[in-house]
This record gives structure tokens, sequence and C-alpha cells, in this order.
């Protein structure tokens, strides 16, 4: 009775899901090639293959708290994927669960900057341990909220993410250079402004990271958003002159101790 029952719960998920896919699916169908250009250039830098990894999905029929409460005790993390619109979450609302244990491996490998500014691949399928694929979309993590005390995964936001996408996206930023700076040489520290810069990227050169190089910043010397080095099909998202990052003067505990 228990069998006949879980089949016939997974045969209404997938109907479900065929279903909310289906008018999705339909206006693909029917939009008209787009050629894009964009590719990564060979001096900025681009995703790593080897983090490339496949995220599985189940689909979910329901929401709410007390549902969401019963995926994470079965070891799932209730998410939604997102008809992108203007670089932001759309309509079309879709509901899965992918695993805990697999996101939580990417976030803690990766770094949770890093995790929302990656595309993957998603493969949505009846049961995660069925062979049949219902649908494999590209996606960009929108959001991950965590536990404000445990930082368990409580859910992921996915936005869809195909070649003709543009994404507003918080790309996360690698200091570089600090060694060799010639204000940093000679005492000073750096305060670090901004540890990620919001851009509007087209979907197939989202940045894994952005390169602050300090190697020729002296004291009193800063950078501003428009000195960072990104793909120029890149758009900045905030004010050009915003600070990211400054030389400081000598702080006052090694000032006393130099006298």
């Amino acid at each position: 009775m228990w069998i006949h029952r879980s089949s016939q719960l997974t045969k209404t998920l997938r109907l479900r899901f065929f279903s909310q896919y289906s008018t999705s699916a339909a206006a693909l169908l029917h939009e008209p090639e787009i050629h894009n250009p964009f590719t990564y250039l060979d001096d900025l830098p681009k995703p790593d293959p080897k983090h490339a990894e496949t995220i599985l999905a189940i689909p979910r029929a329901n929401s709410g708290k007390n549902i969401s409460a019963k995926e994470r005790k079965a070891g799932r993390v209730p998410s939604i994927v997102f008809e992108q619109e203007k670089g932001e979450e759309g309509g079309n609302k879709r509901l899965i669960s992918v695993r805990t244990n697999q996101i939580k491996k990417l976030v803690n490998h990766l770094g949770r900057s890093f995790f929302v500014s990656r595309l993957f691949d998603l493969e949505v399928r009846p049961e995660f341990e069925s062979d049949e694929i219902i649908e494999k979309v590209r996606v960009l993590p929108r959001k991950l909220h965590l536990h404000a005390g445990t930082d368990a995964i409580l859910n992921v936001t996915f936005l869809r993410a195909p070649s003709h996408a543009l994404l507003k996206v918080e790309v996360p930023l690698v200091y570089r250079g600090d060694d060799v700076s010639p204000g940093l040489r000679k005492g000073a520290y750096l305060n670090t402004i901004r540890r990620t810069v919001n851009y509007l990227c087209p979907a197939d050169i989202v940045p894994p990271y952005i390169d602050v190089d300090l190697s020729e910043l002296d004291v009193g010397q800063k950078i501003v958003a428009k000195d960072l080095k990104v793909h120029p099909a890149l758009k900045l998202l905030r004010s050009e002159d915003e600070p990211i990052c400054k030389i400081m003067g000598a702080r006052v505990e090694q000032q006393k101790k130099s006298k």
C-alpha cells in the first residue's frame, strides 16, 4: 500500500512539475534564436572547470513553514527557481528541493560570496536516485538564507540563466599585491571598504571574482569602482566613484611604538 501511494505521489509531482513548466517551455520554443557574442577575456578571471558541479533537485508540490521544516528534517533544502526579469527574480516560480549535503559542500568549498556568483547546471529528477531527467537548466544561486545561530542552510533561491539573460550579480573581490604595495611596505594598513561589487552581467560571462591590484598603491591612495578591471559588457550598478579600498597611514599603536 505504501509503495503504491509513493508511486502515485511521484506521478502527481511530476505531472504538476511538467504543467508548471509547459508555459515557459512553449515560450522558449517560440523565442527567436539569439547569438550571444560574449566570451571571457583571457586576462580576466573565469570559472575554474574543476569546480563545476551539477546540482540535483526534485519537484516540490507545496510551500509553507511546516512543509519547509519537514524538508530540512529529511536532509533537503527547500528552494525556488525563478525566471529572471531585469536581472532579478521574476515570474514563473518553481518549487524544488535540493540536497542539503551537496549545497553545504559547495558553500564550504567555494565560500558563500563565491557560491552566489557562480553558474551551475541544475538537473530536476523525479527522485534523487532516478536516472530520468525532467529538466536540465543553467542557474545562478541568487540568495542563500542561513540560520543566524548555526549557519544551517535554510533555503536557496535560483535564477534561470540562459545565454541571453542579464543577471544582477554581487561579485566578490580578491585583493592581490599587498606584499609589494609601497604604502603597505611603509607600515601603512589597508582599509577594505568593499568585499563585493554589484554588476549587471550577461549570463555567459559572469565573473567568479574580480581582482583588486594593490601592487602600486601608496599611502593615501585609493581604488574606486571605476578602477576595477572587468569585461566591458558588465554594467556597474553603483556609483563609479564609490571607494573600494584605501591605504591608510600607520595605526595609532604603531605610531606610539615608533616614538
